[in-house]
């Protein structure tokens, strides 16, 4: 299991003033290794319990809630992560667990049982969690994310854009997801991740941009869409 630990700022920005932000970043952070020219490709698979708890306690702004979610970079991927985020106040604690292909599949179906295969507790701490709340797949979300990093505090910082959904097809490997957009194409979500404070020449930076914080997660958004219109 990897855990991490941190806090999280979460804001809307349009692609312009993404852009523009990203390139300053360029001189001062890192590049993750896997951005490219133009980002990678992130799906994550979402599960909520029956009554739609952690969908809900995140638009109340519960202060203790989680999301609990199955993530891959490609479609061909051998593995997929499970990952459990949990808020703590103004803290995000993150666990994460690799699984096999063939388990991620078996718990995209709702079957949890090929998790008392792993020894590590957290694999067992969520077959339990998954079980006794009901736990069931409820959508798929993608996007492009371009991520950049300060090795100084663990900061890291990501624009997402392209941010779509479906729920009318919950295969995580499929190639011909239909999905549809839950975001504004020419707008994007800037994701500040820092533990402890945010170094001040970082922050000058993202302060001087033009963005707006954002209340609600890129799962609440994908929800939020299918809800209104029905999908």
């Amino acid at each position: 299991m990897n855990e991490v630990y941190r806090e999280e700022k979460k804001y809307l920005m349009n692609l312009l003033d993404m852009v523009q932000l990203s390139m300053l970043l360029e001189s001062v952070m890192i590049q993750d290794v896997h951005n490219g020219a133009q980002g990678y490709r992130i799906r994550s698979l979402y599960f909520d319990t029956i009554d739609e708890k952690d969908y809900e306690e995140k638009l109340d702004g519960i202060e203790k809630r989680r999301k609990i979610r199955l993530r891959i970079y490609d479609p061909d991927n051998d593995f997929a992560m499970l990952e459990m985020k949990q808020k703590e106040g103004a803290y995000q604690k993150k666990r994460s667990l690799r699984l096999s292909r063939e388990d991620a599949i078996e718990v995209s179906k709702g079957n949890y049982n090929c998790l008392l295969n792993y020894e590590d507790p957290f694999a067992i701490e969520c077959y339990g969690l998954m079980h006794w709340q009901c736990y069931r797949p409820k959508t798929i979300v993608e996007y492009k994310r371009k991520a950049f990093i300060a090795k100084e505090n663990r900061i890291r910082i990501t624009f997402d854009s392209e941010i779509r959904a479906t729920e009318t097809n919950l295969d995580l490997f499929s190639h011909n997801l239909n999905m549809y957009p839950v975001l504004d194409m020419f707008n994007s979500v800037l994701e500040v991740k820092y533990n402890g404070f945010l170094l001040s020449y970082i922050k000058d930076l993202v302060n001087e941009s033009n963005r707006s914080e954002l209340s609600v997660s890129k799962y609440c958004l994908a929800r939020s869409a299918s809800m209104k219109f029905g999908f």
